[in-house]
């Protein structure tokens, strides 16, 4: 059971998106396949084992950067054909780095009652702070109304969920892009969720190329929407989005990284380049994340 052991006064920073792809039993979230191409899109040094991140290796490098991280896998069996790496596993080994790692859970849309389930088990009996969905890898619509019982068991269990929008890296390059549709992460499906779940925090993953202007839209307009910056580095975030971040959006975009795709020293140093309001910098790197997450500074 996961408790938070955090000091979220002293932390730098929170990192609200991180993954951990790979449990204590060695077993993988994706197939060698889908590793070996994530790995060459990103230009990651390692390539197909550049992106193999432990749970207890993730806690480590966010350890010595003095930020909290939120540690996910997704759970995408339905539409990738492989079972995930274990959530359990995951939400112990947070348990274990309780002073820097926050476990957000994973359910296959495509399970329905057995979702709406897991849910409320990942919650109430290990503790989990929140949940992550990847439409595009799950193939599932998010406005689909057959979804709608796990958006309400997560609304009543009062956690964030966390939605990829935009283009992924994942399966880029494979023929047919291995399978995975980028039209399940419009940000506009999401427009609707929130319309019909007021009470639910979500999270618009990445800067949602190409529909970045939808995805200000709809953090403008709903009280209960968020941006999290990973997945990029910030050099190249659409200049509408680099306006609206020190603007009608300062309080609602929050410091991610994608780790271990992108990593934190180089996400910060390109952010430091950004003409950003000096005003706003903390707002994103921190302040924003504890209110998506619930939490209250103890400083007064």
């Amino acid at each position: 059971m996961y408790e938070y052991g955090i000091d979220f006064d002293a932390v730098a920073a929170i990192d609200i998106h991180t993954h951990v792809e790979v449990d204590s039993h060695g077993h993988r979230a994706y197939d060698d396949v889908l590793v070996e191409a994530t790995g060459k899109y990103f230009k990651m040094p390692q390539g197909s084992k550049g992106v193999v991140a432990g749970v207890d290796a993730v806690a480590e490098q966010y350890r010595q950067h003095n930020t909290a991280a939120v540690v996910f896998t997704i759970d995408a069996r339905h539409g990738m054909r492989h079972a995930p790496n274990s959530i359990e596993d995951l939400v112990a080994g947070a348990a274990r780095n309780n002073d820097v790692l926050i476990p957000f859970g994973s359910v296959d849309p495509w399970q329905g009652r057995h979702a709406v389930h897991r849910v409320h088990e990942l919650v109430r009996d290990h503790g989990v702070k929140g949940f992550k969905f990847h439409p595009s890898m799950q193939a599932f619509e998010p406005n689909d109304r057959a979804y709608y019982p796990i958006y309400h068991a997560i609304a009543e269990a009062g956690v964030p969920a966390l939605f990829h929008t935009g283009q992924t890296g994942m399966g880029a390059g494979l023929p047919g892009g291995h399978g995975i549709k980028l039209r399940y992460s419009d940000p506009m499906l999401l427009d609707d969720v929130a319309a019909d779940f007021p009470e639910l925090t979500i999270v618009m993953a990445h800067p949602a190329v190409p529909w970045v202007d939808a995805q200000i839209s709809i953090a403008t307009h709903k009280a209960n929407v968020y941006i999290d910056l990973s997945g990029w580095s910030p050099k190249y975030f659409p200049a509408q989005l680099v306006h609206a971040m020190g603007r009608q959006l300062r309080t609602k975009v929050l410091f991610g990284t994608d780790f271990p795709y992108i990593q934190i020293d180089r996400w910060r140093r390109d952010f430091d380049t950004l003409d950003i309001d000096p005003a706003v910098v903390p707002l994103i790197y921190k302040q924003n994340a504890l209110r998506v997450l619930g939490v209250a500074s103890h400083r007064p």
